[in-house]
């Protein structure tokens, strides 16, 4: 299997987990919840800290928005409104329709879309799939992944192949790999179920984002846009749905800071229909196991609603001082050196490349172990095709960019040569 999906994985190394200390410090936020926590709660969590009663260490997390750390932080107003969620009883289909209808309204959709709260992206991938395969024949739902009497094929490109096409596969079809418009012309068929695209991928085959959807038009079939971590930019929640993909994925837990399981399945009416129709409630279905709860789904929609309505320029500026305020002391160790870049595709925000030359008697490997071993745990690692430490500031919080600085003044006085 062949292309780059470390943005969507965890690149600091597992091993060192087990090594690291819980950190003394306490953020603003754990010191009000631990307050909080105290005063409400007796037994376990009665601290205020459950990570820390189990023995699990916490992480100061400079990699972003990855599933491996926990995705990204709640926010207060969706908390609240989850505990909302959870005092009642309701028809989940009934709320998942609700739920995409409002969705479908505050993202502007075009005429005849509408969305589905999923367990991921990744779960959306494959609900969305299995919808295709089976439309809404009670018989073919329930022998999944048995394909007979089914279509049996989805087609993507060789450099879009990654870990998470295991959701395409698990539905029981078979890939088929093209890299050029030729091949992908003589590849479609009877047998064709759909053809998938993996949006981070965009860069590195040879048909583009727009020609892709254009071919599939025009080639009369259904086509899939994985766009997991692809907002930022805020666009890119409708802009996929007006190039005219039938479907399209993305994960809430990241960057819109919505449930950690729960994302979004965006497409045709009858299509997201159908890949409900495939999943969790209903029983005897590929995707019974990819449950989303009431609270999930009502928290994803306030999510959105919070997210649609944040200054993203303002946070891209909070985001780079961040970084900034880093480069600035680690950069006054002889032969340390940074540089700044934004992804183009997933986790398109605020990065810093850090390198280091034969002053530091390190390498990338060690210093990212080191660091997610010390006290406090900092989350950081390569990435991004690049050499030496990549490093985001987005999920930080208030403060730990200082700590990140100090952490690593220390490492690298301490390993010059």
């Amino acid at each position: 299997m062949t292309g780059n999906w470390s943005r969507r994985g965890f690149v600091g190394t597992l091993t060192a987990a087990a090594a690291s200390l819980l950190s003394p410090r306490k953020s603003l936020a754990a010191k009000i919840a631990s307050t909080e926590s105290a005063a409400t709660t007796s037994g376990f969590g009665q601290s205020g800290n459950p990570y820390q009663e189990l023995g699990v260490p916490t992480v100061i997390n400079a990699e972003g928005t990855m599933t491996m750390l926990g995705g990204s932080l709640g926010r207060p107003e969706v908390e609240a409104i989850m505990s909302q969620a959870a005092k009642h009883f309701v028809s989940i289909p009934a709320l998942e329709a609700a739920a995409g209808k409002r969705i479908s309204q505050m993202l502007k959709l075009p005429q005849g879309y509408t969305a589905l709260v999923t367990s991921g992206a990744a779960g959306a991938i494959q609900s969305g799939l299995a919808g295709i395969l089976t439309g809404d024949n009670d018989s073919f739902i329930k022998q999944l992944p048995d394909l007979t009497g089914m279509k049996s094929e989805v087609i993507i490109q060789k450099s879009h192949r990654n870990p998470f096409d295991h959701q395409l596969r698990g539905t029981g079809v078979k890939l088929i790999e093209i890299e050029t418009r030729d091949q992908l012309r003589r590849a479609v068929n009877e047998r064709t179920a759909m053809m998938h695209f993996t949006n981070f991928a965009n860069a590195a085959g040879q048909i583009k984002v727009d020609e892709w959807v254009s071919l599939a038009k025009e080639l009369k079939s259904p086509c899939m846009n994985d766009a997991a971590a692809d907002t930022p930019p805020l666009s890119h929640l409708w802009d996929y749905a007006n190039m005219g993909y039938d479907l399209i994925t993305f994960s809430g837990g990241k960057a819109m800071r919505g449930p950690q399981c729960a994302g979004l399945l965006i497409g045709r009416e009858d299509l997201v229909h159908y890949a409900l129709l495939n999943n969790s409630p209903f029983e005897d279905t590929l995707g019974r196991g990819q449950k989303v709860g009431k609270e999930e789904i009502i928290g994803m929609i306030k999510a959105l609603e919070l997210y649609l309505a944040e200054d993203h320029d303002a946070l891209a500026r909070e985001w780079q001082q961040r970084l900034n305020t880093v480069s600035t002391q680690i950069t006054k160790i002889p032969g340390v050196s940074t540089a700044f870049f934004t992804p183009d595709l997933a986790n398109h925000v605020p990065h810093m490349q850090i390198t280091w030359d034969t002053k530091v008697s390190l390498t990338t490997q060690q210093a990212s172990q080191i660091l997610r071993a010390g006290t406090p745990s900092i989350a950081i690692g390569g990435g991004e095709g690049r050499p030496g430490l990549a490093m985001s500031s987005f999920m930080l919080q208030p403060g730990e960019e200082q700590i990140i600085a100090e952490q690593m003044v220390k490492l690298f006085r301490k390993n010059l040569a």
